[in-house]
C-alpha cells in the first residue's frame, strides 16, 4: 500500500533561522541585560548609591579591553539593534509596505553595521 503523502527530498531553504536567531538573542539581551544596565549606569550610580569611583576611566577602560567587558558591550550595542531592525522589516511588511528583498538588505545592513561599529570601537580603546 502507497501513503498518500510525499516527502519532499530538496525543500527550499530559508534564511530566516539566522534573522530569527539575532532577533530572539536580541531581545532576550534587550528584556534582560539592558534594565540591569540603566538601573546600575543611570540611578544608582547618579544617587550616590553605587560609589562614583567604581566608574573612573581607568576602571571602565580596564573592563572594556577585557574579553568579558567588550563582549558585552559588543552584545548591548548590536543585539538589540538586529532584534529591532527585524522588527522594522516585518513591521513594514505589515503595514503594507512591500519593500521586498531591498527593505529586508537595508535593515539587515544597518544592524551589520552596528554590529562592525561596535567591534570597530571596542577595539579603538
Amino acid at each position: 500500500m502507497k501513503p498518500n503523502y510525499s516527502v519532499n527530498t530538496s525543500p527550499k531553504r530559508s534564511d530566516e533561522p539566522i534573522w530569527w536567531g539575532l532577533f530572539g538573542a536580541g531581545g532576550t539581551w534587550f528584556a534582560m541585560l539592558t534594565p540591569i544596565t540603566v538601573l546600575v549606569l543611570g540611578i544608582l550610580v547618579p544617587l550616590g548609591v553605587i560609589d562614583a569611583e567604581a566608574m573612573s576611566y581607568e576602571r571602565v577602560s580596564a573592563f572594556a579591553t577585557s574579553i568579558i567587558g567588550a563582549l558585552f558591550i559588543i552584545g548591548t550595542l548590536a543585539l538589540p539593534m538586529w532584534h529591532a531592525m527585524h522588527r522594522v522589516h516585518h513591521g513594514m511588511h505589515d503595514l503594507k509596505f512591500h519593500t521586498g528583498v531591498i527593505g529586508k538588505v537595508a535593515c539587515y545592513a544597518f544592524a551589520g553595521l552596528i554590529t562592525a561599529l561596535a567591534v570597530i570601537f571596542i577595539f579603538m580603546i
